[in-house]
């Protein structure tokens, strides 16, 4: 009975927190934490304290990167990119917000992009809805895939900790071999089902109303949105080299375990090398550039990376302390079920994460628990798609923010809310992430 009650706390904190936004999913957790330790009597846990101070790292390189100014040279590259191909807007837009997210380890870059592609689909009579809401999910999904991500971090780090039934340990390489190939694969279905959902603008009865009023048509085609008129300086370019320089090499290290120093034996683990490589990319671009550094953490990639701490801080450490006071009984009931349904393990990822709305933040809460109750590894990563599931409802900011930007009206929350322009999306490119990430994962032993 009591651990019915505390996972109702638990629950209670994740929904209350994540409906507060911000900080407080994190915060909420301390609230749990007390009543675990203070009212139930059970020992508190351990936050995972590796992967908030790889989080830190990771936010600390990103944020000196935008506000150095070498993010903006990134986003130039993809507006050309956009601009050049207008036709193929529904299939070159989520591919181009997934790639800027595998680049800069956050989902956070798609607000920039979102009124570019808005301009470009509807100054050539493509409905913005199909590249809007596809950039947005897109943009998610490439967190699974980015080698700088706090999920990926996150799921490197406990996956180092869960030797195979063989003794294998499934590393940072393995991780990015499954996830990047099937989040592309995911991104892609996105782009095909966009291409052709809706109709076309001449056909939509609801949009030929509005623009029958001159003022709205103003509004709705309005004048270019464009980061085409900014000038890019040397100390840009130079951020963006180096920036993208430590996540090459990062993976190098990654690929070839021999290029680490080694200690007692073993290879220095890549959660101390990712740790390592950002804090030096983030330097060096601060000491070679003009980068103000006091301007670093006011950036919105930093605000957006320590409420990410936080959470992580909050809710793992909550989370470990019920599990772990409770591990033989969960083991004993849910051991054998797990194994005959592992998709069981997924739909409780997808859920999680749309109580928590972040994707590490599923993953830091989720996956100690999987591994304990004998979800294989292999598994584990197969499914690691499952951990975005904040787009069922309409809620997370950059869906928020394709709405708010598409002022044609396409991109829109239904009448019934569930029916939303991203639920579609975001269930085909996770559905589709998860398949393939099972195929991959069958086809390389690691299931």
């Amino acid at each position: 009975m009591d651990i019915l009650l505390q996972v109702a706390v638990i629950l209670t904190c994740l929904f209350y927190g994540a409906r507060k936004g911000g900080v407080a999913l994190g915060l909420l957790g301390g609230i749990g934490i007390v009543i675990m330790a203070f009212v139930f009597g059970l020992a508190p846990g351990k936050p995972p304290v590796d992967v908030m101070l790889t989080i830190v790292a990771v936010v600390a390189a990103s944020a000196t990167l935008q506000a150095s100014g070498g993010l903006e040279v990134m986003l130039i590259g993809a507006e050309k990119l956009l601009r050049r191909n207008p036709k193929y807007v529904s299939i070159l837009a989520p591919f181009t917000t997934c790639l800027l997210t595998i680049l800069c380890g956050t989902g956070h870059v798609v607000y920039t992009m979102l009124p570019i592609i808005y301009d470009v689909a509807i100054k050539n009579d493509i409905r913005p809805e199909r590249p809007m809401a596809a950039a947005s999910v897109s943009a998610q999904m490439g967190i699974l895939a980015s080698p700088v991500s706090v999920a990926v971090v996150s799921l490197v780090a406990f996956l180092a900790k869960a030797p195979m039934g063989n003794g294998h340990v499934i590393d940072f390489v393995q991780v990015l071999s499954i996830t990047i190939p099937s989040t592309l694969t995911g991104v892609l279905m996105i782009g095909i089902f966009s291409w052709f959902r809706g109709k076309d603008l001449d056909k939509d009865p609801e949009f030929q109303s509005r623009i029958a009023d001159p003022v709205q048509r103003e509004a709705i085609y309005g004048t270019a949105a464009t980061l085409m008129d900014k000038s890019l300086h040397r100390d840009q370019w130079i951020a963006m080299w180096i920036f993208l320089g430590a996540i090459a090499v990062v993976a190098l290290l990654g690929a070839f375990p021999s290029l680490r120093p080694a200690f007692d034996g073993k290879p220095m683990s890549m959660v101390l090398t990712i740790q390592m490589f950002m804090l030096l990319a983030g330097s060096l671009i601060t000491i070679l550039t003009k980068t103000d550094p006091s301007t670093i953490g006011k950036s919105e990639v930093f605000r957006a990376g320590m409420i990410a701490v936080v959470a992580v801080f909050g809710i793992a450490w909550m989370a470990d302390t019920v599990f772990e006071a409770h591990l033989p009984e969960l083991k004993a009931i849910l051991t054998e079920f797990v194994k005959a349904h592992p998709w069981a393990y997924a739909v409780v990822l997808l859920m999680v994460s749309k109580l928590v709305n972040s994707q590490a933040a599923a993953i830091t809460a989720m996956v100690p628990v999987g591994l304990a109750i004998g979800v294989p590894p292999g598994y584990i990563l197969a499914y690691a798609a499952a951990s975005y599931g904040y787009y069922i409802l309409p809620t997370y900011p950059s869906d928020l923010a394709a709405i708010q930007f598409d002022r044609s009206g396409t991109t829109h929350i239904g009448k019934y809310v569930i029916n939303h322009s991203f639920i579609l999306p975001g269930l085909i490119g996770v559905a589709t992430s998860c398949l393939i990430g099972m195929v991959l994962a069958k086809m390389t032993g690691l299931i």
